[in-house]
This record gives C-alpha cells, sequence and structure tokens, in this order.
C-alpha cells in the first residue's frame, strides 16, 4: 500500500521530485502531433514526387524531363522533404513511450500488432496491383517475394521490398524490440534516461566496431531520433531537467551528423537547410513536450494523423507509375495536388475500411490467444 503524504519522513519531502503520472495523464490529447505527422507525411510524399534525384534526371521514368526545369520553386521545396522521415521517428519515439506507460509486455505486442499490420497488408497488396496492372514502368517482385514481404521481416532475410520506402519500418521494429525490455522492467522515468543512454552509446560504437550484430541492434543511423523523441515525452511527463536537455542536445548533434550522410546519398539538397528544418522541429517538439501547445485541439487533426501510415505506405510507387502514365495530360502542379488528394481519399478509406475493422479482429484474436496461454499456463 503507498504511504500517504502526510506520513513520508520530511527529508523525502524537501527533494525534488517529478511529476507523478497522474498529472501528466490529465493534460489534454496532443493533438498537434497529428498534425505534425501529416504534415511529416506529406513532405515525403512531395519529395519523392518531385524532389528526389531520380525525378530530376533527363529523361527520368517519372517525369518526361528534369522536375528542376519543369517547376523549379516545388523541386527546391520538395528536396528537403526527406527530413519528414526522421520527423516520424522522433514522433515515434515520444509516442511509444507516451502509450507503454503503465501497459504490459502483452499489451505492448498487441498494440504495435494491430496497429502496423493491416495497413501495410493493403499497401502490399495494392502496390503488388498497381504493379501487375500498370507494367513497363517499374519492375516488380517475384511472387514469393512479395509473399515473404507479408512478415515485414524481409530486410532481415535480405529480401526487397515491395515498395522501397517501408525501408524505414525496419527501423521501426527494432526500436520496437528494444523498447519491449524496458516495457518488459517496468516503464520509470530513470529506466527509461538509462535505456537512452545505453542505446546511444550502443550506437555511437556500432560503427567503428565492425561488429555487425552491433550495428543491426543499435540500428546508429536512426537510434538518435528515437532517443530524441524518448527524452521529449520524460519532459512532457516529468518536467525538464539538467539531465534530459543534455540527452536532446546529444541526439541533435548525432542528428546532424546523420543528416550529413543523408544530404550526400540525396544529392538534390544542403546540409545547412536540412539542419534547419529539423531544428525548427525539433524546437517546435520542444515546445510539445513543455505543454505549449496543450490549447490546440482542433477534432479534424485526430482525422490527419489517421491518414499518414496508409498515405506514407502507398504512395510512392504507386505514384510514380500514375505520373508516368499521366504526365501528359495535365499541367505538372496541377498533377501533383490530384495525385496528393487522391492519395489522401484513398488513406481515409484504407483507415476506415481495411485498418479499424481488422484491428478490431486482431485484437479480439491476439487477446483470445493470450488468455488461451495464460489458462494452459496455470493447468502446467
Amino acid at each position: 500500500m503507498p504511504v500517504a503524504a502526510a506520513d513520508r519522513p520530511p527529508q523525502r519531502l524537501s527533494r525534488p521530485r517529478p511529476a507523478p503520472a497522474r498529472a501528466a495523464r490529465s493534460r489534454p490529447r496532443l493533438y498537434v502531433l497529428d498534425g505534425i505527422r501529416l504534415g511529416a507525411a506529406l513532405m515525403v510524399v512531395l519529395h519523392h514526387f518531385a524532389g528526389t534525384r531520380r525525378a530530376d534526371e533527363p529523361g527520368n521514368m517519372i517525369w518526361d524531363r528534369p522536375v528542376s526545369d519543369i517547376m523549379p520553386t516545388v523541386f527546391r521545396v520538395a528536396s528537403f522533404g526527406w527530413v519528414g522521415v526522421e520527423i516520424f521517428f522522433v514522433i515515434s519515439g515520444f509516442v511509444i513511450c507516451m502509450s507503454c506507460w503503465g501497459r504490459t509486455p502483452r499489451d505492448f505486442f498487441v498494440s504495435r500488432v494491430i496497429r502496423l499490420y493491416p495497413a501495410y497488408w493493403f499497401g502490399v497488396f495494392f502496390t503488388t496491383a498497381v504493379l501487375v496492372l500498370v507494367p513497363g514502368v517499374m519492375e516488380r517482385l517475384p511472387l514469393r517475394e512479395v509473399l515473404f514481404n507479408l512478415t515485414m521481416l524481409q530486410a532481415g532475410s535480405d529480401v526487397p521490398n515491395v515498395d522501397p520506402v517501408y525501408w524505414t519500418l525496419w527501423s521501426e521494429l527494432r526500436f520496437y524490440l528494444l523498447f519491449l525490455v524496458v516495457v518488459a522492467m517496468g516503464l520509470t522515468y530513470r529506466r527509461v534516461v538509462v535505456f537512452c543512454c545505453v542505446w546511444g552509446a550502443a550506437a555511437m560504437l556500432a560503427p567503428v566496431s565492425k561488429f555487425p550484430l552491433l550495428v543491426l541492434a543499435a540500428d546508429p543511423s536512426a537510434a538518435w531520433y528515437f532517443i530524441a523523441g524518448l527524452a521529449l515525452y520524460l519532459m512532457h511527463r516529468f518536467g525538464q531537467d539538467l539531465l534530459l536537455w543534455g540527452i536532446l542536445a546529444m541526439a541533435w548533434l548525432m542528428g546532424q551528423l546523420e543528416l550529413g550522410e543523408r544530404v550526400a546519398y540525396e544529392q538534390v539538397s544542403s546540409w545547412r537547410g536540412a539542419v534547419v528544418v529539423f531544428t525548427v522541429f525539433m524546437l517546435v517538439m520542444v515546445g510539445v513536450a513543455l505543454g505549449l501547445t496543450d490549447r490546440i485541439r482542433w477534432r479534424w487533426l485526430v482525422t490527419a494523423g489517421c491518414l499518414t501510415y496508409p498515405l506514407y505506405l502507398t504512395h510512392y510507387v504507386a505514384g510514380m507509375v500514375l505520373i508516368n502514365r499521366l504526365r501528359d495530360t495535365m499541367d505538372p502542379r496541377l498533377l501533383l495536388v490530384v495525385l496528393i488528394a487522391g492519395f489522401l481519399v484513398l488513406s481515409r478509406l484504407v483507415h476506415r475500411m481495411v485498418e479499424r475493422p481488422a484491428a478490431r479482429l486482431l485484437k479480439r484474436g491476439l487477446d483470445s490467444s493470450f488468455a488461451r496461454l495464460r489458462s494452459f499456463q496455470r493447468v502446467a
């Protein structure tokens, strides 16, 4: 039984203590996170359609000539859209920590399965169907590899992704597996801080260690973005302190280094511009963590957040195929608007007609399975 506050020793009362968990739970829903997630998804979509190196090559398979010639302003803006992936990772760290607090490993497992797989399965089949119905633009995978993609574990078995954008899911899955250890121990401020420090140290050592298993587990290219999200959530729940600011500063410093490597890969944007975009986002997230955006309670942002995942999963391959087929039928800017609007409508339909019903069925089935597992354990 917990000790009443009046019965605690005076010296414990005088110590600065983190805010109790119920103080964090009493805060309003963070609607602004839903809006940021959709904004990041739209950044990525615009980048893939009009801001990549491939889209700016003469005679590319997407447009009939370089995008920088067709719509130079759009290209300059879209060339930084890839930073939306790093934004996703930070938000994921924040949201996963928030949603797992006080939950069991079983709850964590079930929540991740019902959240990730229904829309993903639709995305795999949808992308494959588009490539079958509209051949000659992009090569599709053999059926055996398409079916293996349904596991979401293809990257771990060196099997190509049905859609190249699915590479981010491999980073997400590794984060979930690592964080599951902390969830199993029971989430506390101290344990999450230790997890951030240990994972950060492993991510720094992995590249120079030349130890493949450490590189695989530590995921140095994405780890610090997830760590930033975890630190921001601890700020949100328990209040700021120097230690959390230090973790966040380290995450920013390591993040800007990774941004430099991504710039070298993308070859369409500058390091300074990418760092500015990422820094502005981080400042916005600090405002979210400190409660400066709590008054934003627009209901439509919840709907916007629900579109993010289906939009990300379905837009890339199908969008490039459609641009290739429709680029001569209308103005390029109008085509971009029509395509993005179309994928948003599709995402809404996927959420309502695929994600919701499938999530209910999966949750019911998994809950029943775990209940059966417990009953057999008692019998044994």
